[in-house]
């Protein structure tokens, strides 16, 4: 009886259900490939959102249309690309989002740190989920801090959504320009240390400070998945150059 051949990527698959069979304690960091399969475009791949062409925009610099200074210097420019860009209301959680919030159900996974701002997370059922650049789901005054239901900047008409005390409101994100929130930033730092697997995907290591937070992990397994090499160099016990639903959905919990 001929036995067929496992493919590279079975194989790999297998190493990584064994990994998570041996641990308790797992941390997953990911990044904008996460969501990709939900219709949400990554920033930095040939189709991402720096990489579209929109006349309307096209004079600025993609990162300048997400920092704090084009949202107090510009901030219709700053409110047209975020209503247009940063929309996620109707989109839907994938495979990866459904099965990390089984694997927190079922004991093994801790904690989500996120660098995505859609709540997709949230919306599949996880629970503790660390967003450490903010989320779209939330906004405030920037004067009184009132908080507005998480839609208001989307349903206002108004060129720039204002507050009855006269203060603009804001989406709670982390702009490019702001530092990373304390909270979020400390209960990241925490369960990645205290990890005993850490599982990163869908993040291409590039953007500072975020990306430093993986060197705190002294567990185990350190896994890698994404499609393509990272620009941070860093050891791995295992890498994975795939698709994240082909590989998430050969998971077994």
């Amino acid at each position: 009886m001929n036995v067929p051949m496992q493919s590279d990527l079975e194989k790999k698959i297998n190493i990584l259900n064994n990994m998570i069979k041996e641990s308790n304690k797992i941390v997953f960091f990911g990044g904008a490939g996460v969501s990709t399969a939900s219709g949400i475009p990554d920033f930095r791949s040939k189709d991402g959102l720096y990489n579209q062409h929109n006349v309307q925009f096209e004079k600025y610099q993609p990162e300048y249309l997400l920092d704090r200074h084009c949202l107090y210097c510009n901030p219709k420019v700053f409110y047209e690309f975020y209503r247009q860009k940063m929309d996620t209301r109707d989109i839907k959680p994938n495979i990866t989002h459904y099965k990390l919030a089984e694997m927190e159900k079922f004991g093994k996974l801790k904690a989500i740190v996120t660098q995505n701002i859609d709540g997709l997370h949230q919306k599949a059922g996880s629970k503790n989920v660390i967003e450490i650049h903010g989320t779209t789901q939330k906004c405030y005054c920037t004067k009184c801090k009132k908080e507005f239901p998480y839609d208001y900047i989307f349903n206002s008409t108004d060129a720039i959504p204002k507050c009855e005390c006269g203060g603009m409101i804001r989406p709670d994100v982390t702009l490019y320009s702001e530092p990373l929130p304390v909270k979020a930033s400390n209960d990241a730092y925490n369960a990645i240390a205290t990890a005993d697997m850490l599982i990163v995907a869908g993040t291409s290591l590039a953007v500072y400070p975020a990306a430093g937070m993986i060197d705190y992990f002294t567990g185990k397994y350190l896994v890698l998945i994404n499609k393509g090499n990272v620009d941070k160099a860093i050891y791995t016990d295992l890498f994975i150059d795939g698709d994240m639903t082909e590989v998430f959905k050969l998971i077994t919990v």
